[in-house]
């Protein structure tokens, strides 16, 4: 590694120096444009027995042949003619998502909307604001009864996948790669198409592009990530910074809150997601990667309309295995990892904990460290400037392992060469305010580094700066948070703002009851969605389709939306009696009574509806 002195703006740092060469983003812009071009508008028609994707973008390409029949796929030179009797419709689409086939019909998912939300290292990006599927479903029309019906079933986990979120891409540039392992691509690998270049773990549309890729449509397979992109440029003096956030969800072992805990057996992670800071600063280049992950042991929680669903450890005896799994797939893709822990010390989350302790043994050593903080007992609900003692505690493996940093001239200066893997429970709250405050340290270290900072000046001493960081970093938490729980993170105004407030801890109380609510009653239908789109979950004539079992009785009108409205209505009652219970003994029965009630209807509806899931999508 080629270490950098620190140098002054004054010698190197001025735009006119800058200009008489080439930057890396100019040099990155070229390899794109001599590679193969993304079509960046279509107009999608719809034919009686086909639809037909038209380039529009001044492209010479040829135009893609969608049989509404089959999903079967042909480039075609000529648009079919259109009958006079019925005029197809036509609307202008930005991108091809993939194809999804089902039991009897295949489903084409499009970019109907699109929204630039900045640039990445000199490219535009975009984040999809909405999502259209097309059924390319005739043929169920021949298909037996119940076939139909699990068709319906399925196709309709599809308007769910409708409303995705944190969904981005780039014509031009792969959003998959960090920065330094992007300048780290041959020549050669510049020149592939961006779907070839792409890191399978964070392509969320990778098993949706098979059947595109499959039939050799490349300039039609768009990359996508889910995750978050937040840019911002702020002054410090004659300076202009440039800073760039970006979080890559992990497909792996992708799911939602209470649904997708812990490890798989091959050591894969829920809510795995790696952040990537980048700054930009007079032609100079720094990034600096963190990740985070639910705690590798095989665990999870049982969705059971309490609060806190208990921890279930299964299989103990393969932790060991689990996590060393674990380690050595970061290690080979990070290096040096230093392994941060945030759950509490006492109660299920210590049990927890130490069983992630003791399997870390089995890994720990000179480039895997492990470090155990008990994030409440230490800084509360509100002291989190106390994170300053975690940062005494991993500013040695920062300082060894440290940054990318590329020249004016795109010649790399330095490298990271370890990473810290911060968990707490849900890997949201806790961990966003401990990632946001090693990112500020870090942007602190680069700016020092690049002349821009004296060396006792912060980032709290730049007003726009400090701000500008703070939102980023607050986005970034609620983006993930929002992917994962379904709400925006806790803890968040902290991140924002830089201390707690009374708006932030009661908005903190709703999200915890509406994170209550779906995980309960709306995210089992969304890690169907989820499953079906990833291709964990693949649907197939070959598969038992015994007809769903009839319902009835109390599992005929058995639905969420009612069993939650019941449990409010019964606790407002209990509340009710039991206030008057110190006057009257009746009152305590039927404060007793309306409680039992309503958790047995809650209880009896979420049984009959998992009944009716696991009759529906066993596998």
């Amino acid at each position: 590694m080629v270490e950098a002195k620190s140098v002054k703006t004054g010698k190197w740092g001025s735009r006119a120096s800058f200009n008489r060469g080439l930057s890396w983003n100019q040099i990155m812009m070229e390899k794109t444009d001599s590679a193969q071009k993304l079509y960046t508008r279509m107009r999608l028609w719809e034919f009686p027995d086909q639809y037909v994707i038209e380039p529009t973008d001044g492209s010479c390409g040829s135009s893609l042949s969608v049989s509404r029949v089959d999903g079967s796929m042909k480039l075609i030179e000529e648009l079919p003619q259109c009958s006079s009797v019925r005029v197809p419709k036509i609307r202008t689409i930005f991108g091809v998502i993939g194809m999804l086939k089902l039991l009897a019909g295949s489903y084409l998912i499009v970019i109907t909307d699109r929204e630039s939300v900045g640039s990445y290292l000199g490219h535009p990006i975009f984040r999809i604001s909405s999502l259209k599927v097309f059924p390319c479903d005739h043929s169920v029309n021949s298909s037996p009864v119940e076939q139909k019906k699990m068709e319906a079933e399925f196709s309709g986990l599809l308007n769910v996948a409708e409303k995705t979120p944190g969904l981005y891409f780039s014509y031009d540039t792969n959003l998959t790669l960090s920065a330094q392992r992007l300048h780290a691509l041959g020549d050669e690998s510049k020149l592939l198409p961006l779907w070839r270049q792409a890191e399978p773990r964070f392509l969320w549309n990778n098993y949706l592009l098979e059947v595109l890729i499959d039939s050799k449509l490349d300039p039609y397979l768009l990359p996508v990530i889910q995750g978050s992109f937040q840019n911002f440029q702020a002054a410090i003096g004659k300076d202009i910074v440039d800073v760039t956030l970006i979080a890559r969800r992990c497909t792996r072992r992708t799911g939602t809150r209470l649904w997708r805990r812990g490890a798989d057996s091959d050591g894969y992670v829920a809510n795995f997601v790696e952040s990537e800071q980048i700054v930009q600063l007079n032609g100079f280049t720094a990034s600096f990667v963190q990740i985070r992950g639910s705690i590798p042991l095989l665990w999870e929680q049982i969705v059971d309309l309490t609060y806190k669903p208990k921890f279930e450890l299964v299989k103990t005896e393969e932790f060991p295995r689990i996590a060393e799994r674990h380690f050595l797939d970061l290690r080979k893709k990070y290096g040096a990892v230093l392994a941060v822990d945030l759950v509490n010390t006492h109660g299920a989350e210590g049990r927890l904990s130490e069983k992630f302790a003791s399997a870390s043994q089995h890994v720990t050593g000179d480039d895997v460290r492990y470090l155990h903080f008990d994030f409440h007992q230490i800084c509360g609900h509100v002291h989190f400037e106390r994170l300053s003692i975690l940062y005494e505690q991993i500013s040695d493996f920062l300082d060894q392992n440290g940054y990318m940093l590329l020249n004016e001239h795109g010649e790399k200066m330095k490298e990271q060469l370890g990473v810290v893997r911060t968990n707490c429970i849900d890997c949201l709250d806790r961990t966003n305010v401990t990632q946001s405050m090693i990112a500020r340290k870090i942007l602190e270290s680069q700016l020092r580094r690049l002349g821009i900072f004296a060396a006792e000046e912060t980032i709290s001493s730049h007003p726009n700066l400090d701000d500008s960081f703070k939102i980023i970093w607050a986005n970034h938490g609620d983006d993930i948070s929002t992917q994962y729980s379904g709400t925006p993170a806790l803890k968040g105004d902290f991140v924002r703002y830089g201390q707690r407030t009374i708006q932030g801890i009661l908005k903190d109380g709703w999200n915890a009851l509406l994170r209550y609510y779906l995980n309960n009653f709306v995210d089992g239908t969304k890690q169907d969605a989820i499953d079906l789109l990833q291709g964990h979950y693949i649907v197939s004539v070959s598969r038992d389709l015994t007809p769903t079992t009839q319902k009835g009785g109390l599992e005929a009108v058995a639905s969420f939306p009612l069993a939650f409205s019941l449990v409010l209505t019964g606790f407002f009652f209990a509340a009710l009696s039991l206030r008057q219970a110190r006057y009257d003994l009746r009152h305590l029965f039927f404060s007793m009574l309306w409680a039992g009630l309503s958790i047995a209807i809650a209880g009896l509806s979420r049984a009959s509806y998992q009944l009716s899931k696991w009759c529906t999508l066993n596998e």
